[in-house]
């Protein structure tokens, strides 16, 4: 094997087809996924949960509504009893530890949904290797998190910042999540891509709060456009997994 072919392999290998399916609606997504189905939740509390309940758009209050059973498990011991409060079945836990995961002794779902966590985590393998214990030997994992080669990540470095998330550790591919999965004992069945909602702004805010949604909301349009055209640029991923053993 001469150098320029050992080189030619190499590029070869580093390189990977990006999935073309999407951008789905993520809320849609996973509702679909949970309808009629026995379902845990992780990660689902958030400082807005209350608010969002009232209105209709929490996903947890939306995805117990299809399923046949919903848990949900949480480190944020606040949520879980607001949670327990208002009458859903919700566990503290560290959901990155198996033992502990496994210590809860819940009956196996047909789904597990882990949605805008994983780019939250310390120990992302750890996670996903407990999250085995949750579901039925054919169950079905479905993880969202940002996508790494949304279009906004490239515009926003023109004005000499980066838009993340201040509790965010890590970005993620298609191929780095399906590295990660199969690493920790689950098979990908499918990648796809969601955009996000517009968000509703008010007036009461003040101006310059309303600008600033209002300018956001134009920059998602955009971004919107851009993925119906080009998929791999939409805001985000939906990963589905079953366990491979």
């Amino acid at each position: 094997m001469t150098e320029i072919g050992t080189e030619r392999e190499e590029r070869i290998r580093w390189r990977h087809p990006l999935p073309r399916r999407g951008p789905l609606d993520r809320h849609a997504a996973l509702l679909d996924l949970a309808r009629g189905r026995r379902v845990v939740h992780v990660g689902f509390v958030d400082e807005l949960a209350a608010t969002k309940l009232a209105a209709g758009v929490w996903l947890h209050g939306r995805l117990a509504q299809v399923a046949t059973s919903i848990a949900g498990l949480d480190s944020s011991a606040e949520g879980v009893a607001w949670a327990n409060a208002n009458g859903f079945e919700a566990h503290l836990i560290d959901a990155q530890s198996p033992e502990a995961v496994a210590a809860l002794r819940l009956d196996p779902a047909d789904v597990v949904i882990a949605g805008e966590i994983i780019e939250h985590l310390d120990a992302p393998g750890p996670f996903l290797r407990a999250m085995l214990a949750l579901v039925t030997p054919d169950g079905l994992l479905a993880l969202t998190t940002p996508n790494a080669y949304r279009v906004l990540n490239f515009l926003a470095p023109l004005s000499g910042s980066e838009l993340v998330h201040p509790d965010h550790t890590a970005w993620h591919s298609p191929r780095t999540l399906r590295t990660l999965l199969e690493r920790s004992g689950w098979r990908v069945e499918d990648v796809a891509y969601y955009h996000n909602p517009w968000r509703r702004v008010s007036r009461d805010a003040g101006l310059g709060a309303y600008l600033v949604g209002q300018a956001a909301n134009i920059a998602r349009a955009a971004a919107g456009r851009v993925g119906r055209l080009a998929p791999y640029w939409s805001d985000g991923m939906l990963v589905t997994a079953r366990p491979a053993r």
